[in-house]
């Protein structure tokens, strides 16, 4: 009677769940940097740092826009997104990478005068798209920017 043999079946290997060794951050759809939740300033300069492309330099400039128009700022990261917010206020004002523009959003931009020309689902929220030309008018987005401060926003967390 010939003898039945077994075969050890050689186990898959695990994907691995380290980082990519350039310590760069992923990069989602539409070029969003995957940047850790996170509050202050450090982690919103980890996220423009990671911004590819023209997107960097249209961060930055919001960025210093946002830091000059409203100097005690609060910042974070939420949802892969640099977070703007007044200390006891609430959240006014984010962006996040798309393929072909950088969306801000005020997060109570219906009260804003002039309006921000683009419409959300969200009846207080109206954005902004800022295109790879990278033009826009900087008085009018610090405008916007130092109104969007002193209205109530988004609970901090």
């Amino acid at each position: 009677m010939p003898r039945k043999t077994t075969k050890k079946l050689a186990k898959a290997p695990k994907k691995s769940t380290a980082k990519p060794v350039s310590g760069k951050p992923k990069l989602l759809s539409g070029g969003n940097p995957q940047i850790p939740k996170g509050d202050g300033d450090a982690p919103v300069q980890d996220y423009l740092a990671a911004m590819p492309g023209w997107k960097g330099e249209v961060g930055r400039r919001l960025d210093t826009l946002i830091t000059r128009t409203v100097p005690h700022v609060r910042k974070a990261v939420r949802w892969n997104s640099p977070f703007y917010g007044i200390e006891g206020q609430g959240w006014f004002l984010s962006f996040h990478c798309f393929t072909k523009y950088v969306k801000v959003t005020f997060l109570n931009g219906a009260a804003l005068q002039p309006l921000p020309p683009v419409e959300s689902k969200h009846d207080d929220v109206r954005y902004f798209h800022i295109h790879e030309d990278g033009q826009f008018d900087e008085e009018l987005m610090a405008n916007w920017i130092k109104q969007a401060s002193q209205l109530p926003g988004e609970p901090l967390f």
